[in-house]
């Protein structure tokens, strides 16, 4: 009546407002589309200890300096996820099979993906041309699986379980095409909680990669995040509680002795026939007592102690050596391993690739040389090949000492 707005229509305003920028940015607006901030910050820290972890990783498979920043949390959907990477991404699926019960996304952008091969392959990072072929999938699959273990490891220590995770699936997608929804995840067809990491790679990469959680799957981190933190506060808690206890007992069962003066108990100190706390009855006898205390700062005499030195069995060599002499036969018939090592070399993975039928391996081992021949993997002796009918054989030459 006055033209001022009540409570509840200023409280609906806000809320039509808030509706209308959820839908500007691609986000649902119930509850069930939506994380709390205590859930955000929880995925958002989890994420940050995980991906710093895997970026270690990294940074040893590439020999190159990896740095993976603080995530952003945010939600997301497929429409959007298109706009933001026009070209054909990876995406690599990370199941969980032990500790936690779902599974999430990485996205990488395929020019990082023909990096990180050709640096895995002991190439300087360069060899980018050409399309993304099955064997760049198979080694950034291999590095996922390797980065993404140790980031379950860290969730490990942080949740107190073992967590632990199917290898990864790496396969390349193009968002602006028709996509098959049978080859997608399902979390994907609904609105989804999106983490950016911005990634650096020496001088070679500076871009983005993401991952993409299920709401269910980040309540399920929160949740387990929550109770392995209310664990261990209990736990400190019991730990410093018991000490206390003990000491409070402690406290209660010890009470000093006063010394008596002039036939009086003094002051706090029960008569003779009266109850200690602690210690039961003091007993009361007739004439002289067998204990008499000693004055205050006067030592207790000290009593007579039969002591006597020790005796010893005098030492036999020769027994000592029969024993083992005779043991040795126990083992006798235990089986080693015994290999015949015709010669070494060293290879990069981008020369072990290119292997085919009929590829000739050059060893250390200069023809007519000696091999070696090892026991359990200790080299014990040398030999030259022989062929005794259909097999090869070793004609030791020399043991070595």
């Amino acid at each position: 009546m006055d033209g001022m707005l009540s409570q509840e229509e200023i409280n609906a305003l806000l809320g039509s407002i808030d509706n209308m920028d959820s839908s500007a940015n691609g986000t649902a607006s119930s509850s069930s589309d939506s994380l709390t901030a205590d859930e955000k910050d929880a995925v958002g820290e989890i994420s940050n200890i995980s991906m710093g972890t895997a970026a270690t990783t990294l940074s040893t498979l590439v020999n190159n300096k990896v740095v993976i920043t603080t995530p952003v949390v945010s939600y997301s959907t497929w429409d959007n996820l298109s706009q933001e990477f026009g070209k054909p991404c990876v995406f690599i699926q990370i199941s969980y099979k032990e500790g936690l019960d779902g599974n999430n996304i990485l996205i990488l952008k395929e020019s990082d993906v023909k990096i990180i091969t050709d640096l895995m392959m002991g190439g300087e990072g360069i060899n980018v041309d050409g399309e993304l072929s099955e064997l760049h999938l198979s080694a950034i699959g291999e590095a996922m699986n390797q980065m993404m273990g140790s980031a379950a490891t860290s969730l490990s220590s942080m949740l107190e379980k073992k967590v632990d995770i199917s290898p990864p699936v790496a396969s390349l997608v193009d968002l602006n095409s028709t996509i098959n929804e049978a080859e997608i995840s399902d979390f994907l067809k609904q609105p989804f909680v999106k983490v950016a990491f911005k990634m650096e790679i020496g001088d070679l990469v500076d871009s983005q990669i993401m991952q993409l959680y299920p709401f269910d799957f980040a309540r399920d981190l929160y949740r387990k995040f929550s109770e392995s933190g209310s664990n261990s506060e209990e736990q400190q808690a019991s730990s410093v509680e018991q000490p206390v206890q003990q000491e409070q007992q402690l406290n209660q069962q010890t009470i000093p002795v006063q010394p008596m003066t002039g036939g009086q108990p003094m002051m706090g100190q029960p008569m003779m026939g009266q109850p200690m706390p602690g210690y039961g009855t003091i007993p009361m006898y007739q004439g002289q007592m067998p204990y008499t205390q000693p004055a205050m700062g006067q030592m207790m005499p000290m009593q007579d102690v039969n002591v006597q030195p020790a005796q010893f069995q005098a030492f036999n060599n020769n027994a000592a050596q029969l024993p083992g002499q005779e043991n040795i036969d126990l083992i006798m018939d235990v089986p080693l391993e015994v290999t015949v090592e015709l010669g070494r070399t060293n290879k990069s993975i981008k020369e072990i690739l290119d292997f085919t039928p009929g590829t000739i391996i050059e060893l250390n081992k200069l023809a007519g040389e000696p091999i070696d021949v090892l026991v359990n993997g200790k080299f014990v002796a040398k030999g030259e090949v022989v062929v005794i009918e259909e097999c090869f054989g070793i004609r030791v030459t020399e043991i070595v000492k």
